[in-house]
């Protein structure tokens, strides 16, 4: 599923832009600039698995230690490329601005999203692998924007599935059967209550209990609070990232957005430290 939802969303247009709510609906902005090239490169076809010779222990023990350097998150510093970044260009520091989740000894990022947003859509492939390689002091929150209509559905059906125990298996699944499969609306209509359950029901939650979940005290309490933590930070399009409550990221493209974030973490560290 995680492959087939990269390779469906970099075919999309790789532009950077930004979801917005205009009387509860999202449209999308101009776009800022161009992503990379090589995300929209054709993979080269598979060889024939026949005429493949069998892999040599030499190999095998190759193939193992690439796959393990792989999955080594990035040091902190080896991070860092380009410039500083700069005030009003790169990045709006938040008047008053705090971390949505709190925590001791951490930096925390925040990314306001959209299921329904083409443009979250488009960054879910850069931001995923981004997050798994932060550092152990830096605490990664999603936080969907609630711009009303569709927007507060889905935000609703996001808590409901973290209470549930299955959002961090159906967060990319979900934006597949929006912007790839288009088994969901998304912005193109309004799902029903009964769809978006149905959805997470073949994740093995029960519908009904999904459903009731999401008009739960709880989950209303947590949306009214995302709702807060947007407006506090001045979030007026989606994707958004927030760099400890106090940095508002701008950046040319996704990945200068996530270039600007790895800046903003190390300075946030370094203040700690003193």
């Amino acid at each position: 599923m995680k492959i087939r939802f990269v390779l469906a969303l970099a075919a999309l247009l790789p532009l950077m832009v930004a979801c917005k709510a205009q009387d509860g609906s999202a449209d999308a902005v101009a776009p800022a600039a161009e992503q990379p090239a090589a995300a929209n490169a054709p993979a080269a076809p598979a060889a024939d698995a026949a005429a493949e010779p069998a892999a040599t222990p030499e190999a095998a023990s190759g193939q193992a230690a690439a796959q393990s350097a792989e999955n080594t998150p990035v040091p902190a510093q080896a991070r860092l490329v380009g410039p500083e970044p700069v005030a009003g260009t790169d990045y709006l520091v938040i008047d008053g601005g705090q971390p949505i989740q709190p925590a001791t000894g951490k930096i925390e990022v925040a990314e306001v999203f959209g299921y329904v947003c083409p443009a979250c859509a488009r960054f879910q492939p850069l931001i995923g692998p981004w997050k798994a390689g932060l550092p152990s002091d830096v605490n990664f929150v999603y936080v969907p924007a609630m711009f009303g209509s569709m927007w507060d559905d889905y935000g609703r059906a996001f808590y409901a599935a973290e209470a549930l125990g299955v959002q961090e298996k159906t967060h990319e699944a979900l934006y597949s059967a929006i912007h790839v499969e288009q088994s969901l609306k998304g912005e193109l209509g309004r799902d029903s209550v009964e769809d978006i359950a149905n959805f997470y029901a073949k994740f093995g939650v029960n519908p009904k209990t999904f459903a009731d979940t999401m008009g739960s005290f709880s989950v209303v309490a947590k949306t009214n609070r995302a709702k807060q933590f947007a407006q506090r930070s001045k979030i007026t399009g989606t994707p958004s990232l927030i760099v400890n409550g106090k940095y508002l990221v701008k950046g040319k493209s996704y990945e200068d957005m996530l270039r600007i974030a790895d800046h903003l973490i190390a300075r946030e560290r370094a203040a700690n430290a003193k």
